[in-house]
């Protein structure tokens, strides 16, 4: 192929199951000997991650990377919109933020960026065979489709190939997909190949003549009719997908309890997806206070708004039960913003995250934190400073990633933690992080540390002996690298036994 071939998959709205089965057609398509790529131009999410490049792109299309075998590359997601209010979003184009905009003030200047994804688009198609692309929220949004960036507009652009996908759980898939079909203008419905029916509950069989009324009333295929699962997880992005979190049965009767604080705006929550596969953990997010002193350790997690997120807690009472349940012996981890609220002051003199300059902290390290207008971004390796409490004895390399405005320094009370030894590829040494001298509070910029393994076990094996628990001596086996992988070739199966890949495939690479 000369130009890569475009297979699109766009929705009946959110969360009908986009994501996943462009994850799945890349892990498929690579399989099955092709070279392909995801990409959405557009994409709304407080779970990010950062590139080997340093840049910052949606963690979906980063899943979507790993499920094809190739490095995340911010070609793959060009515009990505982080939330900072309930009517603004930090911007973020080709992997660098250019500020906050009001959605107003986006969509003006949005007509900016068509150049910016198109360019985005064209490297990409000259170096793949196959590029699987994800629409965003509904196709059909009419009010908005002037604006469009991401859907048809963007299908025409790269020449697409596109599948419908809706999701029967909700009820109304007829009226979903049927009528998304209809408000298509003539020469979109000439972009579609057919549909997709996601998330059914029972035999896919018993849908059948469901399929021909779709069929006959739109004269085009239904491809399949994949059946609602939970056994397979990969990371997801999004405050919907979080809502479904409320927690998994232990695996083990010792098993560790971790609370995660629900942050109003909490980002990059998949820094908890090895405790939530781990057997060793029982995990929860959590927002009432009179919860908290039934866990062995306590995390507050990254925010895309410190200030606010520090605001809140305290407001709700939450501050106060974290200093309680920290005065009581119990272990507190911040990780990123998080982190930043656990020193003693968080400053924002030049209103990066809030009208606030200033808000006290929870005061539980010795430190304090500025917001700065540039923003970290940057893939590290790190190792643990020797004769540190929290982690001694760990001689991995840890691997992760910083996302952040702020810069914290301690005031003499609090020892740093880790030092990083390389950033972005280069050698650098800096130190990253603060724990208190006994342990019970720490916290780090890096994002992504839970994944490895090493220090992972660590942390969970000195938990349960201040908490009094066993665990089984083989429980540290478990890997979260390898136990991902799985999941994609497991999503792989799944989605090509109940979806005429072949089929699809013939039509975009041959025009059957």
């Amino acid at each position: 192929m000369s130009r890569a071939r475009a297979l699109m998959f766009l929705g009946t709205g959110s969360d009908v199951g986009k994501s996943i089965l462009t994850a799945a057609f890349c892990r498929i398509l690579r399989r099955r000997g092709y070279r392909v790529a995801p990409f959405k131009a557009q994409n709304m999410a407080l779970n990010s991650f950062i590139t080997p490049g340093g840049g910052e792109m949606g963690r979906a299309q980063v899943v979507q990377a790993e499920a094809a075998g190739i490095d995340p590359h911010v070609d793959m997601n060009p515009i990505l919109l982080k939330p900072t209010s309930a009517m603004g979003s930090q911007v973020i184009v080709l992997g660098r933020a250019i500020g906050n905009y009001s959605a107003a003030d986006y969509y003006e200047y949005k007509k900016n960026l068509i150049p910016v994804v198109r360019e985005s688009f064209e490297r990409l198609a000259a170096k793949y065979d196959v590029i699987a692309m994800e629409g965003a929220g509904s196709a059909v949004e009419l009010n908005l489709k002037k604006h469009d960036l991401v859907n048809m507009a963007m299908a025409e652009m790269a020449d697409a190939r596109c599948i419908l996908v809706g999701d029967i759980d909700r009820g109304g898939i007829f009226a979903a997909l049927l009528g998304s079909f209809s408000l298509l203008e003539p020469h979109e419905r000439e972009r579609m190949i057919g549909f997709i029916v996601n998330k059914l509950r029972g035999d896919p069989r018993l849908f059948a003549d469901g399929s021909g009324i779709i069929e006959s009333r739109s004269g085009l295929p239904v491809f399949g009719v994949v059946p609602y699962f939970n056994d397979i997880a990969l990371p997801e992005e999004d405050s919907v997908a979080l809502s479904r979190r409320a927690g998994k049965k232990d695996t083990f009767q010792d098993a560790v309890s971790i609370g995660v604080v629900r942050l109003p705006f909490i980002s990059n929550y998949t820094d908890f997806d090895s405790f939530e596969q781990d057997p060793r953990v029982s995990l929860l997010y959590f927002d009432n206070p009179a919860e908290i002193f039934g866990f062995d350790a306590l995390i507050l997690p990254g925010s895309k708004n410190t200030i606010e997120d520090l605001d809140a807690l305290l407001k709700s009472g939450m501050a106060d039960a974290i200093r309680a349940y920290h005065k009581t012996g119990g272990t507190v981890v911040g990780l990123c913003g998080g982190y930043q609220m656990m020193g003693t002051v968080v400053r924002d003199p030049h209103g990066v995250e809030s009208a606030l300059e200033k808000i006290a902290g929870l005061g539980l390290l010795d430190m304090e934190t500025e917001m700065y207008t540039d923003k970290v971004t940057s893939q590290v390796e790190a190792s643990v400073i020797a004769g540190s409490g929290a982690f001694a004895g760990c001689a991995d390399v840890i691997s992760g990633y910083e996302i952040h405005m702020g810069r914290s320094v301690s005031c003499g009370g609090a020892e740093p933690l880790f030092r990083i030894n390389r950033r972005d590829g280069r050698p650098e040494d800096a130190p990253d992080g603060l724990a208190r001298p006994d342990g019970t509070a720490w916290g780090t910029y890096m994002h992504g540390i839970f994944d490895n393994d090493g220090l992972r076990n660590i942390f969970l094996e000195d938990l349960a002996r201040k908490c009094g628990k066993l665990l089984p001596s083989s429980s540290g086996s478990f890997s979260y690298r390898l136990w991902k992988d799985e999941q994609y070739d497991l999503l792989a199966d799944r989605v090509g036994t109940h979806v005429d890949v072949d089929r699809i495939l013939d039509i975009l690479l041959k025009g059957n």
